[in-house]
This record gives C-alpha cells, sequence and structure tokens, in this order.
C-alpha cells in the first residue's frame, strides 16, 4: 500500500549535456555528468533530503520541506558553477532546477502524483543557473526565502488546464548567501550595482546581479532570438562575472563588437570583456538600425 504525505519535489538537471558530448567526446562527457550527479546527490543528502532516482543526466529528490529543497538547490547552483572541474572552454558548466511542494503517494520507494509532475515541468521552465518554482512552493517558505522569490510569469502547464504562477528563487541574493551555509560569500551583492542593457529590434534586456546570463541566438529558445544565415541556432552568450560583463562566442562565424568610439573587435569560440556602449553583430559587423543589431549600453549605480 501506498502512503500519501506532502513534500517538497525537486528536478535538477545538466543543461546541454548533448553539446557536452559533442564538444568534450563521449569519456570527458561522461565524467562531467558523473560529477554533476554527485554534487546533485551530496546537497541533497546535506539538506534532509532523499534522491529518489537518477536518470541520465538529472535527478530527482524529495525533502521534508520547501526551505530545505530551496537549500539543496542553492547549494547544488553554488558548488557547479564554482567547480574546478566543471568548465567547457573555461565557461562553467549549467544546471537548472524545478521544485513543487505538494501532495504525493510514497509507494516502493518512489514517488507519484500530479505534484512530481508540476516540479519536473518547473524544470522545464528553468534555464541554465536557474531555479524556478509554484506559488504552492513560495506559500510553505519561510520568510528569508519568500523574500528571494519573484514572480516572473503565469503559464498553463502542458497537461493540466489551470495556469500556475511561476516564481524564479534569486539564489545568488544576499539574504540566500547569509541563510544557506556553505554558499560563497563572495556571490553577495556589491555596494554598487552593474546593469547591461541591450536593445534588439523592439525588445529591450538586463544582465545584472539577478538576471546573470542570457543567450543569443536564431533558435527560439534562445533570451534574444535574431534570425540571419550567417547566426549559429545558439551564437553567443553574455553574462555578468566578477563585476564584467563577458561576451561568450560560441558560434561558427564568430561575433563583431564595435564600441561607440569605432574600436571594433571580433571574437569566435572565445570570450570577450564588454564596455560602455556600443553595437553587436552575429556574424557579420553590425549596422545602425539593423533589424540583427544588438546595441549594448552598460550602466552603473
Amino acid at each position: 500500500m501506498g502512503k500519501d504525505i506532502e513534500l517538497a519535489i525537486l528536478f535538477a538537471d545538466v543543461v546541454g549535456s548533448t553539446r557536452l558530448y559533442d564538444t568534450m567526446g563521449d569519456l570527458r562527457a561522461r565524467d562531467m555528468v558523473a560529477i554533476c550527479i554527485d554534487v546533485m546527490r551530496t546537497a541533497t543528502e546535506q539538506r534532509q533530503g532523499t534522491v529518489i532516482k537518477t536518470m541520465g543526466d538529472e535527478v530527482m529528490a524529495t525533502f521534508p520541506s520547501a526551505d530545505a529543497a530551496l537549500n539543496a538547490a542553492a547549494q547544488m547552483q553554488q558548488q557547479i558553477s564554482t567547480h574546478a572541474q566543471l568548465k567547457v572552454d573555461g565557461q562553467p558548466v549549467a544546471i537548472r532546477i524545478g521544485c513543487h511542494y505538494g501532495p504525493v503517494m510514497l509507494e516502493n520507494r518512489d514517488v507519484f502524483g500530479a505534484a512530481v509532475h508540476t516540479a519536473n515541468r518547473m524544470t522545464s521552465q528553468a534555464k541554465a543557473g536557474q531555479i524556478m518554482t509554484t506559488a504552492a512552493t513560495v506559500d510553505q517558505l519561510s520568510p528569508e526565502w519568500r523574500a528571494s522569490c519573484r514572480q516572473i510569469d503565469v503559464a498553463t502547464l502542458k497537461g493540466q488546464g489551470s495556469e500556475v504562477t511561476l516564481y524564479e528563487v534569486l539564489w545568488q541574493t544576499e539574504d540566500v548567501t547569509s541563510m544557506v551555509p556553505g554558499i560563497a560569500s563572495d556571490q553577495r551583492r556589491s555596494a554598487h550595482h552593474m546593469r547591461l542593457r541591450l536593445r534588439c529590434q523592439d525588445r529591450e534586456l538586463l544582465v545584472d546581479e539577478r538576471h546573470a546570463s542570457i543567450t543569443i541566438g536564431r533558435a527560439e529558445d534562445n533570451d534574444v532570438v535574431v534570425k540571419g544565415n550567417l547566426i549559429s541556432r545558439l551564437h553567443a552568450r553574455i553574462e555578468i562575472s566578477r563585476k564584467k560583463f563577458v561576451l561568450i562566442d560560441q558560434s561558427t562565424n564568430g561575433t563583431f563588437v564595435q564600441s561607440a568610439d569605432g574600436e571594433e573587435s571580433f571574437v569566435r569560440r572565445d570570450s570577450l570583456q564588454i564596455k560602455g556602449q556600443g553595437m553587436i553583430g552575429l556574424g557579420r559587423l553590425p549596422e545602425q538600425g539593423a533589424a540583427t543589431t544588438i546595441d549594448f549600453t552598460c550602466e552603473e549605480d
């Protein structure tokens, strides 16, 4: 007989594991995924959780409380993002995490129920480096963790007729680092705030301490979608790292950056610091006002 109980269910998986195998070969990629799984498992066990199963590059775990689940999730993100052995071309391997608190059925060391499916859907909603959760989970959190959750969307999840409110858990904020042991102090917010403002066509995005990374390319799942024959599906990534904005090119044709004073830089399969203001061109030199040009401005206060 199964047992009904309320738990926090967490799914965590490695983002872009297929690319890891293509880039690094089977043996090295398998070793990196194994390290990620080990970090996830250890964080789960240290935060009162139980690993239910591992599936390739994914871990499913349960926790007695929503706080315990987010403590583990933050530890996973922190340790994987800073792990010396988890870097590809100098950039850290990333994971995404989804979590939901609700009723489940325990049976034969496994859990079943709609809450499990909702937690899994949260993972599919998350991007690299994100922790996503639901309003039901937020309601169960301590005030400290609740203050680190930000509503970002309302979505109808596949297989569910009703809408679900989506929350991003801001695991790198000062509140979280002071609350969760083991989170490195250098992730605390600096006294001054930096942001990179990006404009492409009629869209504007920010890269800052709370949105530390965005992706650019022609595939629809990128944060900035730009179409063109010279543009790769995942062309480039821009992130904030150690108080600097860095563009990481992952494309075939490279990326051009032109500063406001006319200085031009080119990067392909490498990284480049972005300063001041200017334009970014994917696969070709940027042209003022062109649909494929991304304007950028670095701001600080």
